[in-house]
């Protein structure tokens, strides 16, 4: 099973860096043939002549066998992870799972009528919200701010701040950085 992948990865690699099979035979002193016979999984390389190959397409050993498959970039409503507190009479969708790795953390954050998030402490960073719907009063210290559907929000988390819905309810987009929730 692992020589088709080698193979198969050495040709794509050739046909990356615009090579023929014998263009790449000649930079690394080998038959055309054997290149074929290579990329069709007919023979395998020893290690020195592997590292050579790699070397002519401009790789190594390490890159090469490291699985690159790229970070997922789309998000489905299967992958999010939610919590409900009822006692606050919010939802917390996390839409992107395992943010807390990276520089922002968004959530989706559905407060019902009257509903509200649990007061946070002063924190380093920048919060940044998008209300979807309803409206929302956010408090940051001992100041509230009114924002409803279509407008935004964006502070430094230096002070105790919370969200607060309106008596319809509200839906956010919110967005931490660094993440926090």
């Amino acid at each position: 099973m692992e020589q088709l992948v080698i193979g198969q990865k050495i040709k794509e690699l050739r046909v990356q860096k615009n090579l023929t099979q014998e263009e790449l035979a000649d930079r690394c002193e080998l038959s055309k043939g054997f290149i074929s016979q290579l990329e069709r999984d007919l023979t395998s390389p020893s290690i020195a002549t592997l590292v050579d190959i790699l070397q002519c397409l401009g790789t190594n050993l390490e890159e090469f066998f490291t699985d690159s498959e790229p970070d997922q970039v789309v998000f489905k409503k299967s992958d999010y992870f939610e919590k409900i507190d009822s006692e606050l009479g919010n939802t917390i969708e996390w839409v992107i799972p395992n943010a807390q790795k990276n520089e922002m953390e968004p959530i989706l954050l559905t407060l019902e009528p009257g509903g509200s998030t649990y007061p946070d402490n002063p924190h380093e960073g920048e919060e940044f919200g998008y209300v979807l719907s309803g409206s929302i009063t956010v408090y940051i210290g001992s100041k509230g701010y009114k924002a409803k559907k279509g407008e935004s929000f964006y502070y430094v988390a230096g002070k105790t701040h919370y969200i607060k819905a309106g008596s319809s309810g509200a839906k956010v987009l919110w967005i931490s950085t660094p993440p926090s929730f």
